[in-house]
Formats: structure tokens, sequence, C-alpha cells
């Protein structure tokens, strides 16, 4: 019967009792099944977690530079991993990080959730990871049109460019009179 219309008999639930078989053209159905998983797969986003590192007694300056990364990758829609590293007798004083860690979420709440709030990873380092809000990811520019190679050039019309204003001529350099000055003595 499936030879008679071009098709083939799969046997679509083996397990069944009996088993299940339909008459398709399994090319066809090969096929639609790669292009249903190439579109999910286009939907799908790909998440980034970036790591941004700290010490506890950082500088003002390293400070505002490393959450304005911090920032930049939040709009990007990554999440960020935040670590501070505790060094000798700084492992005594995790509060520092602690309270390092709050002003940058803080800082950030506008932009910024956070998904895991700061907890002790091991005896030196502490972490902290945010992830963007929806309304901060700045929007992806639109993709730059494509370029015609000079091989396309001949199959439509050629565009006339815009003609270019004329430069506005140069004023002439004025000269300055010349000072001569005599040498005297010997």
């Amino acid at each position: 019967m499936a030879s008679e219309q071009d098709l083939d008999l799969v046997e679509v639930a083996p397990q069944a009792e009996p088993p299940v078989a339909r008459i398709m053209d399994y090319g066809k159905y090969k096929y639609e099944q790669a292009v249903r998983q190439r579109e999910s797969r286009k939907k799908q986003t790909q998440v980034t977690v970036k790591e941004m590192k700290m010490r506890p007694k950082i500088d003002r300056h390293d400070y505002e530079t490393k959450k304005g990364h911090v920032e930049r990758f939040l709009r990007h829609g990554a999440k960020v991993k935040i670590t501070i590293m505790f060094r000798g007798r700084e492992t005594a004083h995790t509060d520092l990080g602690r309270r390092l860690l709050d002003r940058l979420a803080d800082e950030l709440a506008e932009i910024a959730k956070i998904e895991a709030w700061p907890k002790l990873a091991d005896a030196r380092n502490m972490t902290m990871v945010l992830a963007p809000q929806k309304e901060a990811i700045a929007p992806k520019p639109a993709p730059a049109p494509k370029k015609t190679s000079h091989r396309d050039s001949g199959r439509s019309a050629p565009e006339t460019p815009a003609p270019e204003p004329e430069p506005e001529p140069a004023p002439a350099p004025t000269r300055r009179p010349v000072k001569v000055t005599r040498a005297e003595g010997g």
C-alpha cells in the first residue's frame, strides 16, 4: 500500500501493543523536523555570565571603573558574577566585602536585580550574581545593509551619487613683512 503511493511505512511507537506504524514520506518528515528544531534554536537566547573580581580595599577610582564595566555588561544582557577576594588577615573582615557588594547592588538597582545574594563561597572568596532587568537591556542595533559587489552592480540600475558640494576656496595666506637685521661687529 505504501509503495503504491510512493511513501514509506514508518514505525512510530514500537513499544505499543500492537506496534503503531504510519504511512508517510520519511524524507519530508525528517526535513520538517530539522526545520522546526532550527527555528526553536533561533528563538533561544544564550545567557553569558561575566565575572568581575575586586578586593575589599579597592580604591574609589578602581571601584568606579569596575562598576562601569559591570554596568556595560548588564546593559548588553549578560549576567555578572562579582567576586571579592580576601587575602591574609582580610579573611577576618568579610563584613567589608559584604558592604562593598551591597553598595554595588544599591548603585546598580535600576538596571540590575540580585540573582544570588552575597555569600562566602570559601574562606577567601565572597560572590554575588547580578542579572539585568529587562528594561535596562540595550536593544541590539539593526544589521547594516549588505554592500553589493562589483558583480552585482550590472544587474540593477546603477545609482547616481548625489553631487558633492564644492568646497569653498581657502583664503590666501597673508604674508608677514620680513624684518631685516644687520649683524654688526666683528
